[in-house]
């Protein structure tokens, strides 16, 4: 058997998953889902390294035999490969200011901090649609407010929201340029601020339904398809869409369902796991859905993963309904206001808004689970049949 070229472009374009060695250390990893990778193991003083190459079919089996070689020469002088490559990436990042790269690697910096680490590219999003298409290649060094406006004005008082976002973003990139040691204006997002002046934008809140009006459309949800069962469960518990979509089985417990730290609003281990008391419809409805479950989804696609996120909204907006999923928190939350006497902390509780300090948080260490089991049990006789009398907690 030769012990290199063993592989050849015949074989790869047909090659089911698994491991293939084309000889001295060069590999390729071929995916379930299609996609391959190659990869070369040498040895650097006694010790293993492995180093990915690319995607296969990007490169073709010549270019990765090429690529190969060079990195196999490089480890028989006693250098590391990887260590070598890292070193050029950082030289040619250094020839290379342009907010595009520089972008990027802010971004890497910051993903471990973000939901998923930032695979969803909310975070880049703003960047990538308004700024990068026209400002990427500047150099960082020369940017400044006029730059910075004259990209945003379009969106200034259209898409406040993304506006806002984007340039907080551009301050974040610029902040880590300063921090490389890249002479640059950390004033810049500032003072385009100034002179894109006042937004005009009036944001608009989420439409929610009455709270009068939710047990109509709760008992209209008679349906045992897995829309029907997902909104009678957002009702009940008056959580977000996401926590929803992505409940899993294991995250049930009796009576509580625990929604992990990561599936919360915000950023990555930011928050803390949000326990959610499970009134007895709740549970009611969460088996009638279990025949769904597949892949540990409660609520999975048709497809893979969990539920689409447009699955509720497209419901609602077919019925003819300006109310919106997310609106039923506010739906929940003021009949709270207006036919209990719940305390504040509580109320708010429900929606797991923190109403105090981290400090405060910290000493006061209760997420009132008993208080809101019992409020959520009033709430679901209330959307269930019930009057929406005057609710007196027990103390």
């Amino acid at each position: 058997m030769r012990a290199r070229n063993r592989l050849s472009p015949a074989f790869l374009r047909k090659a089911p998953p698994g491991k293939y060695c084309d000889g001295a250390g060069l590999w390729l990893i071929a995916r379930d889902d299609g996609g391959a990778q190659w990869v070369l193991r040498v040895t650097v003083h006694g010790r293993r390294r492995e180093m990915g190459l690319g995607g296969y079919p990007e490169i073709g089996l010549a270019k990765a035999r090429e690529i190969a070689d060079r990195w196999r020469a490089m480890a028989k002088e006693g250098r590391d490969p990887i260590k070598e490559r890292e070193r050029e990436i950082r030289a040619a990042r250094r020839e290379d200011v342009s907010l595009a790269v520089i972008t990027a690697d802010a971004f890497e910096a910051r993903k471990a901090e973000l939901k998923g680490d930032g695979k969803a590219g909310r975070w880049l999003s703003p960047l990538n649609i308004h700024v990068l298409p026209k400002l990427g290649k500047v150099p960082v060094t020369d940017l400044d407010q006029r730059d910075i406006r004259d990209v945003l004005a379009p969106i200034w008082h259209t898409k406040a929201d993304t506006a806002r976002k984007a340039l907080n973003r551009l301050s974040i990139v610029m902040r880590h340029a300063a921090a490389l040691g890249l002479d640059v204006d950390l004033q810049a997002t500032e003072k385009a601020k100034e002179l894109l002046g006042k937004s005009r934008h009036k944001p608009k809140n989420i439409p929610a339904m009455s709270w009068q009006d939710v047990p109509e459309f709760y008992a209209s949800l008679g349906e045992l398809t897995q829309t029907h069962l997902a909104l009678r469960l957002l009702i009940l518990t008056g959580v977000r869409s996401g926590p929803l979509r992505r409940l899993r089985l294991d995250q049930i417990n009796g009576d509580v369902w625990t929604v992990p730290g990561e599936g919360m609003k915000g950023r990555k281990g930011a928050t803390e796991d949000f326990r959610v008391p499970l009134s007895a419809e709740a549970q009611r409805v969460i088996d009638l859905a279990r025949p769904f479950a597949r892949n540990g989804f409660l609520f999975p696609n048709n497809r893979k993963g969990e539920m689409n996120d447009m699955t509720l909204t497209r419901y609602m907006s077919r019925r003819g309904l300006e109310a919106r999923p997310h609106g039923f928190r506010t739906s929940m939350r003021t009949w709270v206001a207006e036919t209990t006497d719940a305390p504040h902390e509580v109320a708010e509780g429900m929606l797991s808004h923190a109403v105090d300090s981290g400090v405060v948080r910290a000493y006061r260490r209760t997420d009132y689970l008993e208080q809101r089991a019992k409020l959520a049990e009033r709430w679901a006789d209330f959307v269930t049949g019930g009057r929406g009398q005057v609710v007196k907690l027990a103390k």
